[in-house]
């Protein structure tokens, strides 16, 4: 939920009975309130997925208009774990991470079975996890580089301050789910080991998504 507040050129009662069906009609205004005493003729919005644009549109139909952009007042109504947008971004950001981690690390344990089996199983899941860091942050970089124009030593070290502690959780969730219910064995023809895969990236997904949520919130900084 937001709320949003809007300097407007309503001036009268007459004016807010032309904008109210346009207003009540809106599938992203859950309540409004117009303040003709405020010298603004301020709108006051709640709802979900606000903007000026959204208001603007609905007063034009009637002739009135938002008074400039310099006069939005957004605030944020909801809780500190209540945003919608938050949580989906997070979960966009934690999904990238979990793609790059999860190539590294089931990759290295595919490997070490089928060429170094003796491998402790200590050893293989300090391997996988270190694959998994790299092949994440390799990721990332790439992505950099190409979507916004990085140059390959800034995109590396921007990916690489990102969030390692996000990643390290990934890696420790997923290689612990993954040891408790296979015992760390990757037998491809038994479909146990197809499901504790399944379970063991739902669980890398899960561990962070309240931290890169939070560092989304309280700082406005992605893992991914």
């Amino acid at each position: 939920m937001e709320r949003l507040k809007v300097k407007t050129n309503l001036h009268c009662d007459g004016c807010i009975d032309k904008i109210e069906p346009f207003f009540n009609h809106s599938k992203n205004i859950h309540k409004w309130r117009v303040d003709l005493k405020d010298p603004g003729k301020t709108i006051s919005i709640e709802g979900r997925d606000l903007s000026t644009q959204l208001v603007n549109d609905l007063l034009n139909q009637e002739g009135y208009a938002v008074i400039g952009e310099e006069d939005i007042i957004p605030v944020e109504k909801d809780g500190f774990w209540e945003s919608i947008k938050l949580w989906k971004r997070a979960s966009f950001n934690t999904l990238n991470c979990l793609i790059g981690c999860s190539i590294g690390d089931f990759g290295m344990i595919i490997y070490l079975q089928a060429f170094y089996p003796n491998t402790s199983m200590m050893w293989q899941m300090i391997l996988a996890i270190i694959a998994g860091l790299m092949t994440s942050i390799s990721l990332e970089t790439i992505i950099l580089k190409i979507r916004e124009h990085f140059s390959w030593p800034f995109a590396f070290k921007t990916a690489l301050g990102m969030s390692l502690i996000s990643m390290i959780g990934m890696e420790i969730a997923m290689n612990t789910t993954d040891f408790i219910i296979t015992g760390g064995k990757a037998a491809f023809d038994d479909p146990m080991y197809w499901m504790a895969l399944v379970i063991a990236l739902v669980a890398g997904f899960v561990a962070p998504l309240p931290y890169n949520y939070y560092k989304l919130k309280k700082f406005n900084q992605a893992c991914h």
